[in-house]
């Protein structure tokens, strides 16, 4: 299975029960030998390791992706001759030193690169790099270290998300993009259709060798930092982080999410029935929470005469928005810091979101570190 061809298709699940350095060693040790892993690593080359870190919380909490994945992923790589291997992300919010450090402490990753004898990224500089397909973007800036990396392997957390479904191998490459250019995207492409392929873009433009997912502990509901743990028990890792995430979405319950329906437009992913799924029996999981703001088809709720109207007016009645929880909002400001169309404002120790202008892309929901922010949807929609 050396084609190219072959390997978009292929996926590997390997079940691991909890996060104990033997049960995770034996899964990567696994991961690798199913997808042939060893094959890429040549002596004395730099790879990056490309984690979700998106905000300081605790492994327990199953936000981040979990440090003894990264740790076992690392020491692998080493094993296999590499020279030098870099953990890089950049979380929400500022990418600055001090923000990476408490990340870094909180997330577990300080123990984790100890551990395994690697190094945590200290460069803040990125590099303009140009797009492959050149349909949304004609460049992008990514984190230098990722930039000039030999080798990219994307360790993303298996997670729902209020914009995109989900959130696993393609949406976790955003983390390539420094700081607050992020939101600089998100209002660029305020759209789902038009940030999934932007999204996919920048997937395919970074390209990474490989991409293994922590799915042991995952994040369901309102994803990808409000939502609840929910114990999956495996790691999945594909040449193809579009792949990956195809295979993904059934085993959850979910629909095809849009960046996968993108993606196969593109000829990036094969159908379904197509893909080469290989090692352990996995799912699916019964009662997967999706994210509130899931799309739904709400029509037959409602009277065959009425659907047109309803139809009509839908767009702007059902389409779900951000809002504030008074009582826990703590007036850090993350939410304003994090907002791509600056509607956002902290006044008297409270947030607030203005009426208009909001382009729901859910940033201020993902940085908020208390909670506060939840997705309320009209309440014909929740019945």
């Amino acid at each position: 299975m050396s084609e190219k061809k072959e390997w978009e298709k292929t996926v590997a699940f390997t079940a691991a029960g909890d996060y104990r350095y033997e049960t995770i060693l034996q899964a990567v040790r696994r991961q690798f030998l199913l997808l042939e892993l060893g094959q890429a690593v040549r002596p004395g080359m730099r790879v990056v390791l490309k984690p979700n870190l998106v905000m300081r919380r605790s492994p327990e909490q199953a936000t981040t992706t979990h440090p003894m994945l990264v740790r076992c992923v690392a020491e692998e790589l080493l094993a296999l001759g590499a020279g030098e291997v870099i953990l890089a992300e950049s979380p929400g919010g500022p990418y600055t030193r001090s923000a990476l450090e408490g990340i870094y402490q909180d997330c577990g990753m300080q123990e984790a690169a100890h551990a395994a004898k690697i190094r945590l990224n200290d460069d803040f500089e990125s590099v303009e790099i140009p797009s492959r397909r050149k349909k949304c973007c004609q460049s992008f800036n990514i984190l230098r270290p990722v930039a000039k990396a030999d080798l990219v392997i994307n360790l993303p957390k298996l997670k729902t998300h209020c914009m995109t479904v989900l959130s696993a191998g393609v949406k976790n490459l955003f983390g390539c993009v420094p700081g607050l250019q992020k939101p600089e995207l998100h209002y660029r492409f305020p759209e789902e259709t038009a940030f999934s392929e932007m999204l996919v873009e920048l997937a395919e433009t970074l390209s990474p060798a490989f991409t293994i997912i922590d799915a042991i502990e995952s994040m369901q509901g309102d994803g990808p930092s409000s939502g609840e743990p929910y114990h999956t028990g495996f790691l999945a890792g594909s040449r193809s982080p579009f792949a990956l995430d195809a295979a993904l979405c059934p085993l959850l319950g979910l629909p095809e999410v849009r960046m996968i329906t993108v993606a196969r437009q593109w000829g990036l992913v094969p159908t379904e029935e197509e893909l080469l799924l290989y090692g352990d029996k996995i799912g699916p999981f019964a009662g997967f929470k999706a994210p509130c703001s899931k799309s739904l088809d709400f029509l037959d709720r409602f009277p065959a005469p009425l659907r047109p109207a309803v139809r009509t007016a839908a767009g702007a009645l059902a389409s779900p928005r951000p809002a504030i929880n008074r009582r826990r909002c703590v007036g850090c400001g993350k939410c304003a810091q994090s907002c791509p169309a600056q509607i956002i404002s902290v006044r008297e120790g409270k947030a607030r979101i203005a009426g208009k202008g909001c382009i729901r892309c859910y940033c201020c929901h993902e940085m908020c570190p208390v909670k506060a922010v939840v997705v309320r949807r009209f309440w014909a929609f929740r019945l």
